[in-house]
């Protein structure tokens, strides 16, 4: 369903060895209209060999994965899993309870820092909280996501190939999240006077590729 090739930069060049590889996947899934479920993996391996000579198959030191059902679109964890596949100490999997305190907070704005307050350092587990840390920037992300398959479910075209009219304040949830959207930046002045959202470079370079759109359209 999604491509699998490697988003590394290239290696570097002269055949050095490979050290450790650490693997982050995160997937959201629409429970219902008000319901999301994200699911985060992180896998850490070592290179066949490294640890027992002679081993032909890559070694993996560290799988964690978490479960989030999250209310939508307010964001607020209302269940949490954690499991731990596989782990390097017998007692590694007695924190997981502790992420159960997820539950009732809201993995919107200043959710890093929560996370890192009551699960940082000694309070648990580094990879599990790092895991959290990558999932709920997916979250934000599937804003535009429920937005369309909403509309597919009514029979209405994508948002994004329909920009929101004028009234669509959905947007002032993500000013202050990056460069783009900086309070006093560009993007912002530019909706506040009333400009409708402008279709995602992605969005045009697929119309392009599919012959939707001309070179210099958009």
């Amino acid at each position: 369903m999604f491509a699998t090739d490697s988003i590394l930069p290239p290696e570097p060049p002269g055949g050095v060895p490979i050290l450790h590889d650490r693997e982050y996947r995160v997937g959201a899934y629409r429970l219902a209209a008000d319901r999301i479920a994200i699911h985060g993996g992180v896998r850490d391996q070592k290179p066949p060999g490294l640890y027992l000579p002679d081993d032909p198959d890559p070694l993996t030191v560290h799988h964690m994965q978490i479960t989030l059902d999250v209310s939508f679109p307010d964001l607020e964890i209302v269940d949490v899993t954690v499991h731990f596949e596989m782990h390097p100490h017998d007692d590694c999997p007695s924190i997981t309870a502790r992420y159960d305190e997820l539950v009732g907070i809201s993995i919107a704005r200043g959710f890093t820092h929560r996370v890192r307050e009551l699960f940082g350092g000694p309070r648990g587990c580094t990879h599990t909280t790092a895991l959290l840390q990558a999932m709920a920037p997916v979250a934000m992300q599937c804003f535009w996501s429920m937005r369309s398959v909403e509309a597919q479910l009514a029979g209405n075209p994508t948002p994004l190939m329909a920009p929101g009219e004028n009234g669509d304040q959905s947007w002032r949830r993500i000013i202050g999240s990056c460069h783009i959207w900086a309070p006093d930046g560009h993007a912002v002045a530019a909706r506040e006077a009333g400009a409708r959202h402008e279709v995602p470079v992605f969005m045009r370079a697929r119309l392009r590729e599919r012959g939707l759109l001309g070179d210099d359209d958009g």
